[in-house]
């Protein structure tokens, strides 16, 4: 008899992308298992083109109704990916094997308040794998995925390849380039540049536009859906991004990434994943500002530098930064 998984991760972009390997390694050891996965309305989407789940649900406005229409099914194995105070009440009592992945909250505590280093060295893509390893089910070599919508298009107006990406948005101001930064790097790029990112996003997409009035610009933050937004990252020659789910989109579609970590670190295992096969990870390049002893500050971030000062970005290498994109933007012609 196939084998039913309950996948549970509410939110958010970059979190869910990370859970896809779990996915399709159960696939791949059980190609007859039914997989039902649980997340929020808003991130059901990201999910809906994946063809290792048999059936999304969506978390909306009523808790109790969702937990009603799980008590009415029968699952073999629970795996909780949240593995937080909702996702465990709403399993709470559900028939089925419990597979709660580590959070290793404590380590992250240990880092941000006493620069402490407890956390292993692996990345989070492996912690969620390994709550699934006890079944049999093991990693495949091949990287995350993410699966855009042969319906995609890009605007007409959108620049020719080869171009570079630059990611504005970060779900905190804390893990953002602020815009003088941004100016810093744009001033010393020599190809077209395309910007993305969301509604939020905008304003300093078009002032930057504004500023530059170039044609080699191109402000698309919050005038793309994300299903555009990833194919724009497939196209480029590189992207440049903070720690933000945009990075793990580009990942799972092996564009070179170059990650700019501002309040947080890698060390809490969420850089770029690639898989093993992977030509875009040996382009890739990390940038951040090494020997700040207030970093990290936090595993979330802020809405403002809690010192004030903000050296983790405003001190960082633009002119690293626009080698690097103008590198691969030059092997790309």
């Amino acid at each position: 008899m196939a084998k039913r998984f309950l996948i549970v991760r509410f939110s958010s972009i970059g979190d869910i992308v990370l859970t896809t390997p779990v996915l399709r390694c159960i696939k791949k050891a059980s190609p007859d298992a039914r997989i039902t996965y649980v997340t929020k309305k808003a991130y059901a989407s990201i999910l809906q083109n994946n063809p290792h789940i048999d059936e999304v649900l969506q978390l909306e406005d009523s808790f109790s109704a969702l937990r009603q229409e799980l008590e009415n099914r029968q699952f073999d194995y629970l795996i909780d990916l949240h593995n937080n105070i909702r996702s465990r009440r709403l399993l709470r009592g559900i028939p089925g094997s419990y597979h709660p992945f580590p959070k290793l909250n404590l380590e992250k505590w240990l880092l941000v308040n006493f620069k402490i280093n407890r956390l292993p060295d692996t990345h989070i893509v492996n912690r969620y794998l390994s709550t699934v390893a006890s079944m049999g089910i093991h990693y495949d070599g091949e990287g995350m995925d993410y699966f855009i919508p042969e319906s995609t298009l890009l605007p007409d107006s959108f620049p020719a390849e080869p171009y570079v990406a630059i990611a504005l948005g970060g779900q905190h101001a804390t893990k953002r380039m602020p815009q003088s930064k941004v100016s810093e790097l744009l001033n010393q790029l020599h190809c077209p540049v395309v910007l993305l990112g969301g509604k939020e996003d905008a304003e300093m997409g078009d002032a930057l536009i504004h500023q530059y009035q170039s044609n080699e610009l191109h402000n698309l933050a919050g005038k793309l859906s994300l299903d555009q937004s990833a194919l724009a990252c497939k196209r480029a020659a590189a992207l440049l991004t903070h720690d933000t789910g945009m990075m793990h989109i580009a990942a799972a579609l092996d564009t070179p990434i170059g990650s700019v970590w501002g309040n947080t670190v890698p060390e809490f295992g969420m850089y770029p994943f690639f898989a093993e096969h992977s030509t875009a990870a040996k382009k890739s390049m990390v940038f951040e500002v090494k020997g700040l002893n207030c970093r990290p500050c936090s595993k979330i971030g802020y809405e403002k530098c809690p010192k004030g000062h903000f050296k983790c970005m405003l001190l960082q290498d633009t002119a690293a930064m626009a080698a690097f994109l103008n590198r691969l933007w030059a092997e790309g012609k």
